[in-house]
């Protein structure tokens, strides 16, 4: 194991892409419509300690519970599915009587949203190329990155507007439809 900064920016643009948190704006704009309120260093410490978790452990407690990555994926791929239909139809699917902003800024925030089924599977691929304490660096970095979106998301939504955050939510919720279905499409062979 060594420390290698190639290997750290290499998987940092990777989760970064794969997380998408500039592109989950419009969802973390909702929920805090929704709450009122999102906790940004609660969403970051637990979608943090999931991707940790699953750097570490994460085949052996697919493996525990008989599910393989793939059928993960689809699962994560449904409930985004669900979210995008939220988005784009306006409607709520998700029962969200009395929702505390801490447990909006777990689920669905830290997980699915950000270390949802793709990124776990990313970090399960990335450790087949890379050591793991650049994994973790890139992790770290991206942890730093959605902690300050997260932040700022009511200055983000001030400058926006309602109809900006109107319109970039129908738009990114087409979006997570086409990629929960890209989701489906991989992981079902189909």
């Amino acid at each position: 194991m060594h420390f290698d900064l190639k290997e750290v920016l290499s998987v940092t643009l990777v989760l970064f892409s794969v997380i998408d948190i500039l592109g989950a704006i419009p969802i973390v704009l909702d929920i805090r419509k929704k709450t009122g309120d999102i906790h940004a260093a609660t969403t970051t410490l637990v979608a943090g300690g999931i991707m940790i978790a699953f750097l570490y452990i994460g085949k052996s407690i697919l493996s525990l519970f008989g599910v393989d990555v793939q059928s993960f994926a689809v699962a994560g791929a449904l409930i985004i599915f669900l979210i995008g239909l939220e988005m784009t139809l306006g409607r709520n699917i998700f029962k969200n009587t009395d929702i505390q902003p801490k447990a909006a800024s777990i689920v669905p925030l830290a997980f699915p949203i950000i270390a949802g089924a793709g990124t776990m599977t990313t970090i399960l691929s990335l450790k087949a190329q890379y050591d793991e304490i650049n994994i973790l660096m890139g992790i770290l970095v991206n942890l730093g990155l959605i902690f300050l979106v997260l932040k700022s998301s009511q200055w983000i939504e001030k400058k926006i507007g309602a109809a900006g955050t109107g319109i970039l939510e129908k738009i990114f919720g087409v979006i997570l439809l086409a990629i929960a279905i890209k989701l489906f499409r991989t992981n079902l062979g189909v």
